[in-house]
């Protein structure tokens, strides 16, 4: 059951509202992080092991605030799992990008598209043991079943970027 309110929280845990969008809220935070990480890249600079390094710490920072803010957003919306909740999935997306091959101009937004993409196939998918990560408790089966659809798409985008795309 979503309540009125929430305030701060209902905004964190939504990653600014975009868990909020109709339908498809996954899809909605994983594209509203790549979407940020595709400015953040384009603005900063970072490259290499700097860029990797503000991965590594975005997938803590979401990944600890999903599980220290679930019991909260399983009371607030009424579900074990709360669509509305995706910092799971802005976790992910820095997970799926670490490491993955980083071009200038143009080229920039193709490990971005293949990322998104190939985590929320995953993410949807759960192949094992993501699907077996989900039960556990609180928060740590929400943010874990992503992180394990991340590990698959980040494997696949290695190989796509790194062995078939010549851009």
């Amino acid at each position: 059951m979503n309540k009125p309110g929430g305030g701060w929280r209902k905004w964190v845990v939504s990653f600014g509202g975009a868990g909020l969008l109709p339908r498809m809220p996954g899809t909605w935070g994983s594209a509203a992080m790549a979407a940020v990480l595709w400015g953040a890249y384009a603005a900063s600079g970072l490259r290499g092991a700097n860029w990797n390094g503000l991965l590594l710490a975005g997938t803590i920072v979401f990944g600890g605030l999903c599980v220290v803010l679930s019991p909260w957003a399983m009371r607030y919306f009424g579900s074990d799992d709360p669509g509305p909740m995706v910092l799971d999935e802005a976790a992910a997306i820095c997970l799926t990008m670490l490491f993955l091959p980083a071009w200038a101009g143009w080229r920039e937004v193709v490990p971005l598209v293949c990322g998104l993409a190939a985590f929320r196939i995953f993410d949807i998918w759960k192949p094992p043991p993501a699907r077996q990560l989900e039960r556990l408790p609180a928060g740590w089966g929400i943010l874990l079943d992503d992180l394990a659809a991340a590990v698959y798409a980040n494997l696949l985008c290695q190989l796509l970027l790194r062995f078939c795309w010549r851009g």
